[in-house]
């Protein structure tokens, strides 16, 4: 998967990962004040079948719209592109800029190279 999301489109994928299937009029209503008009809103779901992060099906006389990419596929993908782009594709270069910048503690460090020795 190529695609990136803008964060208006981001916005609404965050609300599919949580909620599941929805309609764009249930869509609108999960967004916080002031909402968008319903016809953004469907021009922006569009853009995210398009791309396909969402796939449709017809129900009754709407469409309801459910997650094709999940919240975890997507943000491997987005932690892939920038290790990719400004580590040369080392993640342990991404860790140690972590704790270089003291972002990442010794426990949480300690806590990683466990779950990586339970996982052999």
């Amino acid at each position: 998967m190529k695609q990136r999301l803008t964060a208006k489109e981001e916005a609404l994928m965050n609300i599919f990962w949580e909620k599941g299937d929805l309609c764009i009029r249930d869509l609108v209503e999960s967004l916080p004040e002031p909402r968008p008009n319903y016809k953004t809103v469907a021009t922006q779901v569009g853009f995210l079948e398009d791309k396909g992060f969402l796939r449709r099906r017809p129900v009754a006389n709407t469409f309801i719209y459910e997650v094709a990419i999940s919240e975890k596929e997507y943000r491997g993908t987005a932690i892939g592109d920038v290790v990719s782009r400004y580590y040369h594709n080392s993640y342990a270069s991404l860790v140690s800029q972590f704790v270089e910048d003291r972002k990442l503690g010794l426990d949480e460090l300690k806590a990683l190279i466990k779950q990586i020795e339970n996982q052999k």
